[in-house]
């Protein structure tokens, strides 16, 4: 069974069917599909983080934000990356700088 397929497949010289033009066509659909993973998912994730760290950047004392768990609080103090939350009067929380997901707007 397997020598009747070989030597279907097998041309004289040795050469293989469509030689470079056929190893082009069946690199083309990968090509293709890298691209469309790059713009559908890879793209927009990395913009999405972009925005994320310039959020995270331009933190200061009073901003008004909310966490990645749902807290809403007032920024009270940035250490490095931690964050003093104040979430109501005269309760503080420390949260990691990373878990602030937006800025809540008022």
């Amino acid at each position: 069974m397997f020598g009747v397929a070989f030597a279907m497949a097998a041309q004289p010289g040795g050469a293989q069917p469509g030689g470079a033009m056929g190893a082009f066509q069946a690199i083309l659909p990968l090509v293709f599909m890298f691209a469309i993973f790059y713009f559908l998912l890879i793209r927009p994730q990395q913009k999405k983080a972009k925005d994320h760290r310039t959020l995270l950047d331009s933190l200061k004392k009073g901003d008004q934000v909310v966490t990645a768990g749902g807290i809403h609080g007032k920024v009270g103090a940035i250490d490095g990356d931690v964050v003093l939350l104040e979430i109501a009067s005269g309760v503080t929380i420390k949260i990691s700088k990373g878990y602030i997901a937006t800025l809540k707007k008022d």
